[in-house]
């Protein structure tokens, strides 16, 4: 048999096998009842016709007028004190000639009777009727009681029908206003007068809907500021692409050949932070889905990080260095890819617009609390406060016509704490500079930690 799976068909069908059943026990109940009460009424019966013949004359029929058996309701016997048929209103040729006074039940002829017995002067009367007609006029009763909830079942079916789709039509009013959505406007549904069972699904439709909604919209700005962030180095290649077709001199070819290889940089520079950003959306792989989540070390990824930003610190004359008291420290159900992206951001970013010449580190903490803080201290002019909020902002510079940057660093950071369930903060670091704070929690130190021997300040690149 297929499987139902319109509701309203599926309630039509169980109201109809519900009425259908209720019918049909109520048809066995009422017959038993029927049957159990109509006893005491039949035998009453028997009783009171037997008593009726006391004061009557009666004359034995003759051999050749016995009636053929024919079925009926009731038949009367009438013998004498010697056991003669005085009278028989139906000859039964199993009829014994002695029974018991009062009520009996016996077979006659492969039937079965209910008979009353009674003595009166030298005459005996019996009035017997068949079982048989006893159960039919049950059934009949039964049927009777039965036969209008039958006649209604049809009109039941219908009111069914009307009551399951009027029940049923805010929940197709929610559907046609799902399907009438725009991606472009994902307005939310409408709550009012629905149900207290649909509700909470609308709900949460429109939790999600105000989710894509906000993904579509960052979306459509990430989209806009990536055009209009590649505008600017695309038109700068075109550009020095042409100034090194009209060079002729080999210092101007040299000096236009270096500018394209700069601008080129910049660009796959760019586009690998877009990348990197968008890897980190709202919206992508949760950390640890792609494998077994497992704790990451952070000292291994901060050293990682450290080492993929030292040409750049050297090229600056920035001295950086790793500062880990505490080893064996890890962060939960991390991604440490993700992780490194962040540390190297942070590295990069304290390099790019620290004092030339200075000095970056890198602190990790294990906290009593249990959650772990990833510090990255410069020494250069640092953010003034009122702007260290903004600098999280995709393409923001505080700098306009700023190209040493793509904008984005501090925007990618935010973006894997969330992920991580981290925060990210901005402050002011011992040495005057910029500080930034990685804070994960639920941290816990792997189960084999390394000996506490290591050096806490790990030197790792000098100009």
């Amino acid at each position: 048999m297929p499987r139902i799976r319109s509701i309203q068909t599926r309630v039509l069908w169980s109201s109809f096998g519900l009425v259908t059943l209720t019918a049909l026990l109520l048809g066995l109940v009422t017959y038993h009842a029927v049957l159990r009460e109509t006893e005491g009424l039949f035998d009453y019966q028997l009783k009171q016709m037997a008593l009726s013949l006391r004061d009557q004359a009666v004359v034995a029929p003759l051999e050749s007028d016995l009636p053929a058996p024919e079925p009926t309701d009731f038949v009367l016997h009438v013998w004498s004190a010697d056991g003669s048929a005085a009278y028989y209103s139906r000859y039964l040729p199993d009829m014994p000639a002695t029974v018991p006074y009062g009520y009996v039940t016996v077979t006659l002829s492969g039937e079965r009777w209910r008979i009353y017995s009674l003595m009166f002067g030298n005459r005996v009367i019996r009035v017997a009727q068949p079982m048989s007609v006893r159960r039919n006029l049950a059934a009949e009763t039964a049927l009777r009681s039965v036969t209008p909830l039958l006649a209604l079942a049809p009109l039941f079916a219908l009111a069914a029908w009307w009551m399951v789709g009027f029940s049923l039509a805010p929940l197709r009013r929610v559907a046609n206003e799902v399907t009438g959505l725009r991606a472009q406007a994902l307005e939310p549904l409408a709550t009012r007068g629905l149900p207290s069972e649909i509700e909470p699904l609308v709900s949460s439709l429109n939790v999600l809907l105000d989710r894509l909604r906000g993904a579509f919209e960052t979306q459509r700005a990430f989209v806009a500021d990536a055009a209009h962030e590649l505008r600017s180095p695309l038109t700068a290649l075109k550009l020095q692409l042409q100034l090194l077709r009209r060079a002729n001199d080999p210092a101007v070819r040299a000096e236009a050949i270096e500018r394209l290889a700069s601008g080129i940089e910049r660009a796959h520079h760019l586009v690998e932070q877009l990348l990197t950003l968008a890897r980190s959306e709202p919206g992508a792989a949760p950390p640890g889905a792609a494998g077994a989540v497992q704790p990451v070390d952070i000292a291994v990824v901060a050293r990682q990080a450290i080492g993929d930003t030292v040409a750049f610190a050297a090229a600056r004359g920035v001295e950086l260095s790793l500062d880990a008291p505490n080893p064996g420290i890890s962060v939960d159900s991390a991604d440490a890819s993700s992780l490194r992206v962040l540390v190297r951001n942070l590295i990069d970013n304290a390099v790019r617009y620290g004092r030339e010449g200075g000095q970056v580190v890198v602190r990790l903490e294990s906290r009593p609390q249990g959650d772990v803080r990833v510090l990255v201290d410069d020494d250069g002019p640092g953010i003034p406060e009122a702007d260290r909020e903004r600098v999280f902002d995709r393409f923001y510079r505080r700098t306009p016509g700023e190209t040493t940057g793509s904008g984005l660093g501090l925007a990618i950071v935010r973006a894997v704490a969330e992920r991580h369930a981290a925060a990210v903060s901005l402050d002011t670091s011992p040495a005057g500079g910029l500080r930034a704070c990685v804070t994960f929690p639920a941290a816990r130190a792997p189960a084999a930690a390394r000996p506490a021997t290591v050096a806490s300040s790990l030197p790792v690149a000098s100009a």
